[in-house]
């Protein structure tokens, strides 16, 4: 089981009774206006989806990280973050990343403090030699830790408008400077 510290933060893998609070999120409007396919509508979907975390963790290949972020001290449910294997190569793998968190966490530095955490736990712990992820361009609070490497013009479908996505990366020997 994976586990990974901050100064303020706990970022963990799930178990079963993170079901409530995972739920919460996974089902609130604002807070996945972002990710609709991954929002979900009752409590079976949201189970499912923290199945699949939990069996992606024990898996021998492990291909998902996904993990809960908590408050180190009173452990309130934060939100989530992880990354998926995509490619395996000589050099390491490839993989995309995501993260989103509950609304009141909004702007106070969490999501930046776990992204970093986490990114060192892939570098440095588990072989990953390249980071990606992305966002819609409205999406700012996104958009603060990668390097940009694409802006795609009205290219990815969002609220019923095509609207500019921007992708980021991170590659190990970026990392290190």
């Amino acid at each position: 089981m994976v586990q990974l510290y901050t100064e303020r933060l706990i970022i963990r893998d799930h178990v079963l009774d993170d079901l409530t609070e995972h739920h919460e999120l996974l089902s609130d409007e604002k807070s996945m206006r972002y990710l609709p396919e991954i929002k979900t509508k009752n409590l079976n979907e949201s189970r499912e989806n923290l199945i699949k975390s939990i069996e992606g963790a024990d898996s021998k290949d492990r291909k998902l990280y996904f993990f809960r972020i908590e408050n180190r001290n009173t452990k309130e449910y934060i939100g989530e973050i992880g990354y998926t294997v995509t490619k395996e190569t000589p050099f390491g793998k490839i993989v995309g990343m995501g993260y989103f968190i509950k609304e009141k966490y909004w702007r106070k530095g969490y999501t930046t403090e776990a992204l970093k955490r986490v990114i060192e736990y892939a570098f440095e712990d588990d072989n990953v030699y390249r980071i990606s992820t992305g966002c819609i361009k409205e999406n700012k609070g996104s958009e603060k830790v990668m390097v940009k490497e694409a802006e795609y013009k009205e290219y990815q479908l969002h609220e019923n408008k095509l609207k500019d996505r921007v992708e980021y990366r991170l590659i190990k020997h970026e990392w290190k400077k």
